[in-house]
């Protein structure tokens, strides 16, 4: 770690990719996180600050756990993208990704564009290698796809597996004590959010790792990180960042997600957290990149579909599908030229 702080302080770039990569994952700690809480708290299972409290915790121990079980997320943001065998220029690309990523999210919200910082990402790590290697040669096609499987996996799966368990849960509980009942969900789904947020680490904290993990890799003069490990305190640096970000706080975002979708009662945002938290599980150990949002945003719909089409909101569906279409070529586009800039100013 001290070899990496040194090399933090000597090299500018490095410097801003990691600055600007910490900032990421604090955002995301404070924007991402409070989805997995959301459905907790508006069913009253829990206080907005307690349940944040738990949010931070076990974010910090999804990232930490999760990516030294299984690092295959890392893995596959770290080699998507091909960023050529000059490493200099490459660590000058990775920190134009980065700087673009702000530039997108400051636009987006600037008019009213939703946004999803793992599709940012995406995006950016792309654009970038585009640019260096002057066309298509920079996307290695074998693992990005993996970034399709993702966009229709946290859409169908986090739908079905929502709707299923959901449904199963009913059909067991149709004969219960409905005081009884919402009283074993209340314990249940505050262990659900936990799950939902350990998941969440597990996921997007593996995002992050893998692009600091690249910049890294560029500054010792390495053009790829296949077959190397992932140091235990990258994990805990970034498990403490996003932890950090939860604990700042988002309630607004829990107010969207768990009240303006659809409204729950305690079986059935246990059912959300479940299924969601399953879904992100297969995911992550598929080494597929999915949004955590959307995940548990087609959950609640799906959950909700079990008692009537006519409860979700479909107006979140097309916020999603405005995610896809604008964050891909908008992001991309904007690091593209930014890596070109860079690469001829530095």
């Amino acid at each position: 770690m001290m070899h990496f702080i040194q090399q933090v302080l000597s090299n500018p770039a490095l410097l801003m990719t990691t600055v600007l990569t910490l900032g990421v994952i604090f955002v995301n700690g404070w924007t991402d996180a409070p989805n997995a809480i959301a459905t907790c708290v508006t069913t009253r299972c829990m206080k907005v600050r307690s349940a944040i409290i738990m949010a931070a915790i076990f974010n910090f121990l999804g990232v930490l756990i999760m990516t030294q079980i299984n690092a295959s997320v890392a893995s596959t943001i770290s080699n998507m993208v091909d960023f050529g065998g000059d490493s200099q220029s490459a660590l000058i690309a990775l920190c134009a990704a980065l700087f673009s990523i702000v530039i997108y999210s400051v636009a987006a919200a600037r008019f009213g564009i939703p946004t999803s910082e793992s599709h940012s990402l995406i995006a950016g790590l792309s654009g970038a290698a585009i640019a260096i290697q002057s066309g298509i040669a920079g996307i290695n096609m074998h693992e990005w796809v993996k970034v399709l499987y993702g966009l229709a996996a946290s859409l169908l799966f986090g739908f079905g597996i929502g709707w299923l368990v959901c449904k199963v849960v009913t059909v067991l509980c149709a004969g219960l004590d409905r005081r009884g009942a919402n009283g074993f969900f209340r314990y249940a789904q505050i262990a659900g959010a936990a799950a939902m947020s350990f998941m969440h680490g597990a996921q997007d904290g593996q995002k992050f790792i893998g692009v600091l993990f690249l910049g890294m890799a560029f500054c010792n003069g390495q053009t790829s990180v296949t077959g190397v490990l992932i140091p235990v305190w990258l994990m805990l640096l970034c498990s403490v960042i996003m932890g950090l970000g939860t604990s700042v706080g988002g309630e607004r975002i829990i107010k969207s997600v768990g009240q303006d979708m659809v409204k729950l009662e305690k079986f059935q945002g246990f059912s959300a957290d479940l299924s969601s938290a399953l879904c992100l599980l297969l995911m992550t150990l598929l080494g597929i990149p999915v949004s955590t949002t959307h995940t548990k945003t087609s959950a609640i719909m799906g959950v909700g579909a079990v008692k009537r089409l006519s409860a979700i909101n479909f107006g979140v569906v097309k916020d999603m599908m405005l995610t896809w279409v604008f964050t891909f070529p908008g992001c991309g586009l904007i690091s593209f030229v930014m890596a070109k800039l860079f690469i001829l100013v530095f």
